[in-house]
């Protein structure tokens, strides 16, 4: 049995939920046992009780009450089983590797990391990506699940931590794309809306979702922080829908879907923050087009650049659309050719 121990967050293990972080460091921790450590306020972040979902940040400390040992069998968790077809999936969906990082073009559908209720997730199935390295590639980023496109994994801890703080301090360039209800006006601008977390209809706090605060609000908002999001209009289809690139400036939760949402042009397919089943009938709002359009949510990170961690080079991966999406901009008559790669850099754009 271990005695009390205070552990100063780093900050490559920010933004994590506060039991996989735990499960992380005593992997014979069942979540049941942290879940009565919470309950039992024996775990504590800066003096307080927490729950098993709280999120830590860099610089907290975290109390962490005695944890009994590991009994013989536990000495050396095994490695969890995928199936093949998993694996393959996972194998197919490298855009990029080298002996430092992994880039995968994310599935739509699929998470980033396990959660309430999911349990098959990219975090999980990196064990297939190990590629001859002794331990699996970590996650330095995150997509929300329903949405594709370029996430960068580390194949060392080193380069995991190098990673981390250049997605922190913003040296990193994403571009997203997406299509919207209606036609955004001006053509390329910028939203600053705050963002602040509003509790959801569960019992459990089940669709939970970020609601908009007005730049001069967001000072005087409890748990409010500052968000900022460039777009352009890369192609619009008559007044009904539009093509459109955005690069998150900042990197808070569902920041492109409820930004957009707020100008009153919701993403396509995005039931949280569009309107659920609304079908837009050319008035600029509704999630969903209708017709041959899938109602899946139309948002795919189509770019990202970095400095590499190890050979200082500038690197930048590209991600094809998926399926459901390469679908709609056929239908639409649209093509990825006919656009720049960074609309907000070209002058001709």
């Amino acid at each position: 049995m271990s005695g009390v121990q205070t552990i100063t967050v780093s900050d490559s293990e920010a933004d994590q939920r506060i039991d996989r972080w735990l499960r992380r460091m005593f992997p014979h921790l069942g979540q049941g046992r942290i879940e009565k450590m919470c309950r039992k306020g024996e775990l504590r972040v800066d003096g307080g009780r927490v729950k098993p979902a709280t999120r830590l940040e860099a610089g907290q400390t975290v109390r962490i009450p005695p944890i009994p040992d590991p009994g013989p069998e536990q000495d050396k968790p095994p490695v969890p089983r995928i199936a093949e077809a998993d694996a393959e999936m996972m194998r197919r969906a490298v855009l990029y590797r080298d002996d430092h990082i992994i880039a995968l073009n994310k599935l739509p559908g699929l998470a980033s990391q396990g959660g309430s209720g999911q349990t098959r997730h990219v975090d999980g199935l990196a064990e297939a990506l190990r590629f001859g390295l002794d331990e699996k590639p970590r996650l330095v980023h995150r997509l929300d699940r329903d949405t594709s496109g370029v996430l960068i994994m580390a194949r060392t801890r080193k380069v995991a931590d190098a990673l981390t703080k250049a997605f922190r301090s913003r040296e990193t360039r994403k571009i997203y794309w997406a299509i919207v209800a209606g036609v955004p006006h001006p053509a390329m601008g910028t939203i600053k809306y705050g963002l602040v977390k509003a509790g959801g209809h569960g019992k459990g706090g089940e669709g939970e979702k970020m609601r908009c605060v007005h730049p001069r609000d967001v000072e005087k908002t409890e748990g409010a922080k500052h968000a900022t999001t460039d777009y352009a209009v890369l192609s619009p289809l008559g007044k009904r829908c539009a093509w459109v690139a955005m690069v998150p400036i900042t990197g808070r939760t569902h920041q492109l879907r409820a930004h957009m949402a707020e100008l009153g042009h919701p993403i396509v397919g995005d039931g949280k923050y569009g309107g659920s089943g609304q079908e837009n009938l050319g008035d600029g709002w509704g999630a969903q087009l209708g017709g041959e359009i899938s109602r899946k949510l139309h948002l795919h990170a189509r770019s990202l650049t970095i400095t590499h961690p190890v050979t200082g080079n500038q690197l930048t991966i590209t991600a094809p659309l998926p399926e459901h999406m390469e679908r709609t901009w056929k239908t639409l008559g649209w093509d990825p050719a006919d656009v720049p790669a960074d609309p907000f850099e070209d002058p001709e754009f």
